[in-house]
Protein backbone atom coordinates (compact mmCIF):
# COMPACT_ATOMS: atom_id res chain seq x y z
CA UNK A 1 0.00 0.00 0.00
CA UNK A 2 1.52 3.61 -0.89
CA UNK A 3 1.56 5.85 1.24
CA UNK A 4 -1.18 8.08 0.26
CA UNK A 5 -3.14 5.10 -0.05
CA UNK A 6 -2.32 5.14 3.97
CA UNK A 7 -3.46 8.46 4.28
CA UNK A 8 -6.86 7.92 2.51
CA UNK A 9 -7.36 4.84 4.98
CA UNK A 10 -6.60 7.06 8.02
CA UNK A 11 -8.71 10.03 7.10
CA UNK A 12 -11.03 7.79 6.48
CA UNK A 13 -11.36 5.96 9.90
CA UNK A 14 -11.11 9.38 11.54
CA UNK A 15 -13.73 10.41 10.09
CA UNK A 16 -15.71 7.71 10.89
CA UNK A 17 -14.96 7.73 14.67
CA UNK A 18 -15.56 11.32 14.72
CA UNK A 19 -19.25 10.38 13.99
CA UNK A 20 -19.33 7.77 16.24
CA UNK A 21 -18.73 9.85 18.89
CA UNK A 22 -20.50 12.51 17.59
CA UNK A 23 -22.70 12.84 20.73
CA UNK A 24 -22.81 13.41 24.61
CA UNK A 25 -19.85 10.98 25.93
CA UNK A 26 -20.81 7.68 27.28
CA UNK A 27 -20.43 7.37 31.44
CA UNK A 28 -17.78 4.67 32.39
CA UNK A 29 -18.63 4.31 35.54
CA UNK A 30 -22.56 4.78 37.18
CA UNK A 31 -22.26 8.46 37.43
CA UNK A 32 -20.25 11.31 36.80
CA UNK A 33 -21.98 14.53 39.16
CA UNK A 34 -21.00 17.70 37.75
CA UNK A 35 -18.33 19.78 39.84
CA UNK A 36 -19.15 23.22 39.14
CA UNK A 37 -16.46 24.51 41.28
CA UNK A 38 -13.51 22.73 39.63
CA UNK A 39 -11.17 25.44 37.46
CA UNK A 40 -10.55 22.41 35.17
CA UNK A 41 -12.58 23.13 31.48
CA UNK A 42 -13.51 20.15 29.79
CA UNK A 43 -16.04 18.83 26.96
CA UNK A 44 -18.70 18.71 29.66
CA UNK A 45 -17.72 19.12 33.51
CA UNK A 46 -15.24 17.87 35.94
CA UNK A 47 -16.99 14.75 38.46
CA UNK A 48 -17.40 15.39 41.27
CA UNK A 49 -15.62 12.95 44.58
CA UNK A 50 -18.10 10.00 44.66
CA UNK A 51 -17.87 10.06 48.37
CA UNK A 52 -19.01 13.43 48.36
CA UNK A 53 -22.09 12.31 45.98
CA UNK A 54 -25.64 12.65 47.93
CA UNK A 55 -29.01 11.96 46.47
CA UNK A 56 -29.81 15.61 46.22
CA UNK A 57 -27.33 15.65 43.27
CA UNK A 58 -30.03 13.79 41.30
CA UNK A 59 -32.98 16.00 42.23
CA UNK A 60 -34.34 19.37 41.70
CA UNK A 61 -37.93 20.14 43.06
CA UNK A 62 -38.96 21.85 39.86
CA UNK A 63 -42.52 21.50 40.43
CA UNK A 64 -43.29 20.88 36.66
CA UNK A 65 -46.86 20.11 37.25
CA UNK A 66 -47.72 23.81 37.96
CA UNK A 67 -48.75 26.72 34.60
CA UNK A 68 -45.45 28.95 33.67
CA UNK A 69 -46.42 32.67 33.08
CA UNK A 70 -46.81 32.95 29.46
CA UNK A 71 -47.95 36.48 29.77
CA UNK A 72 -43.94 38.57 30.21
CA UNK A 73 -43.43 36.54 26.89
CA UNK A 74 -43.74 38.42 23.27
CA UNK A 75 -43.99 34.87 21.50
CA UNK A 76 -46.72 33.70 23.93
CA UNK A 77 -44.96 30.69 26.13
CA UNK A 78 -42.74 29.80 28.68
CA UNK A 79 -40.09 26.85 28.47
CA UNK A 80 -38.41 25.33 31.57
CA UNK A 81 -35.49 23.48 30.97
CA UNK A 82 -33.54 20.69 33.06
CA UNK A 83 -30.67 20.34 32.07
CA UNK A 84 -26.96 19.59 33.36
CA UNK A 85 -27.03 22.91 34.97
CA UNK A 86 -30.16 22.21 37.58
CA UNK A 87 -29.23 18.66 38.05
CA UNK A 88 -25.56 17.78 38.42
CA UNK A 89 -25.98 14.20 38.16
CA UNK A 90 -27.19 14.50 34.47
CA UNK A 91 -23.54 14.79 33.84
CA UNK A 92 -22.48 12.67 31.01
CA UNK A 93 -25.89 10.52 30.99
CA UNK A 94 -26.85 12.56 27.88
CA UNK A 95 -30.60 13.50 28.76
CA UNK A 96 -32.65 16.58 29.40
CA UNK A 97 -36.19 17.71 29.56
CA UNK A 98 -38.33 20.69 29.57
CA UNK A 99 -42.31 22.00 30.55
CA UNK A 100 -43.78 24.23 27.75
CA UNK A 101 -46.57 26.29 28.59
CA UNK A 102 -47.92 28.04 25.43
CA UNK A 103 -50.39 31.35 25.65
CA UNK A 104 -53.77 30.94 23.42
CA UNK A 105 -52.43 31.95 20.01
CA UNK A 106 -48.57 31.71 21.42
CA UNK A 107 -45.85 29.34 20.33
CA UNK A 108 -42.49 28.22 20.88
CA UNK A 109 -40.50 29.94 17.27
CA UNK A 110 -38.54 28.51 15.47
CA UNK A 111 -35.13 27.22 16.69
CA UNK A 112 -32.94 24.55 16.78
CA UNK A 113 -31.28 22.53 19.49
CA UNK A 114 -27.02 21.82 18.35
CA UNK A 115 -26.63 19.11 20.60
CA UNK A 116 -30.16 17.23 20.32
CA UNK A 117 -32.75 15.17 19.31
CA UNK A 118 -35.98 16.29 20.70
CA UNK A 119 -39.12 14.23 21.39
CA UNK A 120 -42.34 16.27 22.58
CA UNK A 121 -45.61 14.58 24.20
CA UNK A 122 -48.70 17.09 24.12
CA UNK A 123 -49.90 17.07 27.87
CA UNK A 124 -52.88 19.56 27.19
CA UNK A 125 -54.44 21.15 24.28
CA UNK A 126 -53.44 21.43 20.76
CA UNK A 127 -50.31 22.11 19.08
CA UNK A 128 -49.48 22.74 15.45
CA UNK A 129 -45.40 21.32 15.12
CA UNK A 130 -43.11 20.97 12.77
CA UNK A 131 -39.57 21.07 11.24
CA UNK A 132 -37.54 21.86 8.27
CA UNK A 133 -34.79 19.65 6.68
CA UNK A 134 -31.72 20.73 5.48
CA UNK A 135 -31.09 21.69 1.61
CA UNK A 136 -33.48 21.07 -0.09
CA UNK A 137 -35.93 22.50 2.86
CA UNK A 138 -38.65 20.78 3.40
CA UNK A 139 -41.22 21.18 5.81
CA UNK A 140 -42.49 18.39 7.58
CA UNK A 141 -45.59 19.73 10.14
CA UNK A 142 -48.64 18.08 12.15
CA UNK A 143 -51.52 18.84 14.26
CA UNK A 144 -50.79 17.00 17.92
CA UNK A 145 -53.81 16.71 20.55
CA UNK A 146 -53.16 15.66 24.26
CA UNK A 147 -50.80 12.43 24.34
CA UNK A 148 -49.91 12.56 20.75
CA UNK A 149 -46.00 12.67 20.53
CA UNK A 150 -43.82 14.22 17.97
CA UNK A 151 -39.50 14.14 16.90
CA UNK A 152 -37.74 16.31 15.99
CA UNK A 153 -34.58 15.66 14.63
CA UNK A 154 -31.28 17.00 16.11
CA UNK A 155 -30.14 20.68 14.79
CA UNK A 156 -33.20 20.74 12.34
CA UNK A 157 -35.14 24.23 12.78
CA UNK A 158 -38.45 23.42 14.43
CA UNK A 159 -41.82 25.31 16.17
CA UNK A 160 -44.61 24.65 18.08
CA UNK A 161 -48.04 26.71 17.75
CA UNK A 162 -50.83 26.65 19.63
CA UNK A 163 -53.69 27.08 17.41
CA UNK A 164 -56.24 28.16 20.09
CA UNK A 165 -57.83 30.92 20.93
CA UNK A 166 -59.33 30.81 23.94
CA UNK A 167 -57.19 27.62 25.52
CA UNK A 168 -53.76 27.37 26.71
CA UNK A 169 -51.20 24.23 25.68
CA UNK A 170 -48.49 22.40 27.80
CA UNK A 171 -45.86 19.89 26.51
CA UNK A 172 -43.62 18.14 28.10
CA UNK A 173 -39.84 17.20 25.65
CA UNK A 174 -37.16 14.72 26.45
CA UNK A 175 -33.79 15.93 24.52
CA UNK A 176 -30.82 13.62 23.78
CA UNK A 177 -28.29 15.93 25.47
CA UNK A 178 -27.46 16.69 29.22
CA UNK A 179 -26.83 20.16 27.32
CA UNK A 180 -28.76 20.52 24.24
CA UNK A 181 -28.49 24.43 23.58
CA UNK A 182 -30.96 26.72 22.00
CA UNK A 183 -30.50 28.72 18.96
CA UNK A 184 -33.90 30.77 18.32
CA UNK A 185 -33.68 31.72 14.85
CA UNK A 186 -34.96 35.07 15.07
CA UNK A 187 -33.04 36.25 17.85
CA UNK A 188 -29.87 34.98 16.29
CA UNK A 189 -30.27 36.41 12.82
CA UNK A 190 -31.57 40.07 14.22
CA UNK A 191 -30.85 40.37 17.98
CA UNK A 192 -27.19 39.12 17.72
CA UNK A 193 -24.40 41.42 20.13
CA UNK A 194 -22.81 42.79 18.03
CA UNK A 195 -25.59 42.58 15.36
CA UNK A 196 -24.90 41.16 11.70
CA UNK A 197 -24.25 43.97 9.07
CA UNK A 198 -27.43 44.83 7.97
CA UNK A 199 -25.73 44.79 4.13
CA UNK A 200 -25.16 41.38 4.44
CA UNK A 201 -28.91 40.72 5.67
CA UNK A 202 -30.50 42.68 3.24
CA UNK A 203 -28.48 40.27 0.87
CA UNK A 204 -29.50 37.15 2.39
CA UNK A 205 -33.37 37.86 2.96
CA UNK A 206 -33.81 40.33 -0.42
CA UNK A 207 -35.15 43.24 0.75
CA UNK A 208 -34.37 46.49 1.65
CA UNK A 209 -31.77 47.54 4.00
CA UNK A 210 -34.30 49.71 6.13
CA UNK A 211 -36.38 46.83 6.42
CA UNK A 212 -33.39 44.34 8.29
CA UNK A 213 -32.67 47.95 10.51
CA UNK A 214 -35.89 47.85 11.96
CA UNK A 215 -35.85 44.44 12.76
CA UNK A 216 -32.95 44.47 14.71
CA UNK A 217 -33.89 48.14 16.31
CA UNK A 218 -36.51 45.29 18.39
CA UNK A 219 -36.70 43.68 21.53
CA UNK A 220 -35.69 40.00 20.73
CA UNK A 221 -36.29 38.21 24.13
CA UNK A 222 -35.56 34.65 25.33
CA UNK A 223 -38.46 32.35 26.16
CA UNK A 224 -36.77 30.16 27.86
CA UNK A 225 -37.06 30.94 32.06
Amino acid sequence: MTASSYFLVAAFLALVTSQAIASDPSPLQDFCVADMHSPVKVNGFVCKDPLAVSADDFFKAANLDKPRDTMKSKVGSNVTLINVMQIAGLNTLGISLARIDYAPMGENPPHTHPRATEILTVLEGTLYVGFVTSNPNKLFAKVLNKGDVFVFPKGLIHFQFNPIHDKPAVAIAALSSQNPGVITIANAVFGSKPPISDDVLAKAFQVQKGTIDWLQAQFWENNHY
